[in-house]
């Protein structure tokens, strides 16, 4: 026995040997597994589309609260659906697996089972091929009687449909539940929060920073106020000093007078009054009262002056006999001199009382950058508990339309597109493919004894294996020699006889 390497011709010239056992074997091996596949048990399956229906408002108006996408939710509903504790019922409803539960088969492995029948195939949205987008999914059942499978098919179709409305309705309630728990914690912490502020505005009222512009126009204003007081009371110092020395003018003209002196006072007087007229009409207007009041006591003394000199040409020096009386003018003077007395005490208050003010207002700007942080913090503290609690009843308000779109079933949900069909030819065992799988089986068994024959043939048949056999290199090689059958034979002695006339011609 030798060995030596195969090439390629060598195994084409192996098929040629042996091609006839390959095909007989591959032949019986289609027979043999279509024989077998017609000892199981035809299975049948029954299938129901699912359509996912987007909410009939948009999403831009109502949000929804579910955050997860269809596909992790679908893979959610699959496990809770297809669980033991929601497939059990199904298996008493249905009278399934009999022999089993008589059997008193553990109800995990029917369940599991049960289970394998079961299958989810999402549906992706169509156009683009990588997308992940879902717009429904198959149910499919496989059970040995189509009735059976087309029931078990729809029930499962509608637990999903049934499924996805009350979890979505149950995770809109707990949302909503749970952010008024929310809105409630937000309310006591900006309740405390206003707390806070409210009370730090009643202790520093009138030095809080948001103040500080109004205490400053206050402030202009009351020291504006103060410069008019200071110039009234001026004013009625002045006139207090006018009407004061008018006065005692006239006393010492009217003393004068009595005793037969010429009142050359009254003449110092008019001129007094002249020239306080001048400087009052270089200040104000001939409307302003202190210039009228003015030239009615100019008109005044030169009415007076008049009088005096009427009296001196006649000799009388009290006309009415009755030197006790005072004069009208001394009267008006005294009476005006009281006016003045007055308006100096109120003005002199009214600026006590200004610069108080205004010294309170100086206090507060000055105090302001004190308070200006602790406040800041009080209201960041108090904005951002507002902003919190705003939002939150943004969301609830959001929450509660949600609840109210699922409650009335036009949120998204699962609607069963094409019923579970009744299956008409069972989709198991495929004999045809039992048969190719057989056909391929018996391929590779007839290849396999194939070459174990020729690795155990020990034939010589080529130069390479002469070589191999005898270790030396062959010189010659005589082609096989067949015995020439008798029709061949006359044919060959014809054409031997035609050849020779011809060579004889």
């Amino acid at each position: 026995m030798f060995q030596r390497e195969m090439t390629s011709e060598d195994y084409v010239a192996m098929l040629r040997r042996r091609w006839l056992l390959i095909v007989i074997l591959a032949l019986v091996g289609a027979g043999l597994a279509y024989g077998v596949s017609t000892f199981l048990p035809n299975l049948y399956q029954s299938q129901a589309l699912v359509l996912i229906q987007k909410p009939t408002v948009p999403t831009d108006f109502v949000k929804p609260v579910t955050s997860a996408d269809v596909d992790e939710r679908l893979t959610t509903m699959e496990q809770e659906i297809l669980s033991p504790a929601r497939l059990e019922p199904l298996i008493h409803q249905f009278g399934l697996y009999p022999q089993e539960i008589n059997n008193r088969m553990p109800i995990e492995n029917i369940v599991a089972r049960f289970i394998n029948t079961i299958e989810i195939l999402p549906v992706r949205v169509p156009g683009d091929p990588g997308t992940t987008a879902v717009s429904g999914f198959y149910v499919r059942v496989t059970m040995d009687n189509p009735q059976t499978a087309q029931e078990v098919c729809g029930a499962v179709a509608s637990m999903f449909v049934q499924e996805s409305a009350r979890g979505r309705q149950e995770q809109s309630e707990r949302t909503t539940q749970f952010l008024a728990q929310q809105i409630a914690d937000a309310k006591a912490k900006l309740d405390a929060e206003d707390s806070k502020l409210a009370a730090f505005q009643g202790r520093h009222l009138g030095f809080l920073p948001e103040e500080e512009q109004t205490n400053q126009g206050l402030l202009a204003g009351l020291t504006a106020e103060l410069e008019a007081t200071t110039q009234a009371l001026i004013r009625a110092q002045q006139d207090k000093s006018l009407a004061e020395s008018m006065l005692s003018q006239q006393i010492a003209a009217r003393q004068a007078s009595r005793t037969g002196q010429n009142p050359d006072t009254f003449g110092e007087q008019l001129a007094a009054l002249q020239t306080h007229l001048a400087e009052l009409q270089s200040l104000y207007t001939n409307d302003y009262p202190d210039v009228i009041k003015t030239k009615i006591q100019i008109e005044t003394l030169k009415k007076k002056i008049i009088d005096a000199e009427n009296q001196n040409r006649s000799g009388t020096s009290n006309p009415s006999g009755n030197p006790s009386i005072e004069p009208l003018q001394f009267t008006q003077l005294r009476a005006q001199i009281r006016v003045d007395e007055q308006t100096i005490a109120q003005k002199t208050k009214q600026q006590e009382q200004i610069q108080q003010q205004i010294k309170s207002y100086q206090e507060r700007i000055q105090s302001n950058p004190i308070f200006t942080q602790e406040y800041k913090e009080l209201t960041r503290d108090h904005q951002t508990a507002l902003e919190f609690y705003n939002n939150l009843m943004t969301k609830r308000a959001d929450s509660v339309m949600a609840t109210n779109l699922e409650a009335r079933q036009e949120g998204e949900q699962f609607l069963v597109l094409n019923r579970a069909n009744l299956p008409n030819a069972p989709s198991a065992p495929n004999r045809q493919l039992f048969a190719l799988g057989g056909v391929g089986g018996g391929l590779a068994f007839g290849l396999g004894i194939a070459f174990l024959l020729e690795i155990r043939d020990t034939s010589v048949r080529t130069e390479r294996d002469v070589e191999l056999l005898v270790q030396y290199p062959v010189l010659a090689v005589l082609p096989s020699l067949k015995p020439v059958s008798r029709s061949k034979s006359a044919q060959l002695a014809k054409q031997s006889r035609l050849s020779s006339a011809l060579k004889g011609a």
